[in-house]
């Protein structure tokens, strides 16, 4: 399948040092990502769409999120630029319950960090959404994809 990210990196200069949950989450977003994804770019009234796979880079650059898209061979295809301003307060809120719940998973009982993971989950299922607006008309991507490049937004924004 062509639709689909086949490389993934994140550009880490001027970024804080994850915490060892955040690098784990990070890890486990590219895995998941690069194992399972729909990533595609829309077509254009004057241009065909190059073909996929597409490796992506992502950056934060003058307060911006950077898509920076190339094909399999390297060929650089595209780059847009989102405001990071829609995605602050879920961003926010997805660190927030985030420490809940590792603090939870050390010393609550499962019924409860049970409880702390599904408000997680919404949050991010907000992110996820948040996300897929934001890229209209730039990259079409299913939910779980979104789902996942807004961890890797997360780890963007740590610190």
């Amino acid at each position: 399948m062509t639709n689909r990210l086949c490389h993934i990196e994140i550009d880490e200069k001027g970024l804080a040092r994850p915490t060892p949950e955040i690098e784990q989450e990070r890890k486990v977003a590219i895995f998941d990502l690069l194992e399972d994804n729909r990533f595609g770019l829309p077509a254009r009234e004057d241009r065909a769409v190059p073909e996929g796979p597409y490796r992506l880079h992502l950056a934060i650059r003058e307060g911006r999120l950077v898509f920076d898209i190339a094909q399999e061979a390297g060929d650089k295809v595209g780059e847009f630029h989102l405001s990071l301003g829609p995605f602050r307060q879920v961003v926010k809120d997805y660190f927030q319950i985030c420490e809940s719940y590792f603090e939870a998973v050390k010393r609550l009982p499962p019924s409860q960090i049970e409880a702390i993971d599904m408000a997680r989950r919404g949050i991010h299922n907000e992110g996820a959404r948040v996300l897929q607006e934001r890229l209209e008309g730039k990259a079409e991507v299913d939910t779980d994809t979104a789902r996942r490049l807004f961890t890797l937004i997360c780890v963007l924004h740590w610190g």
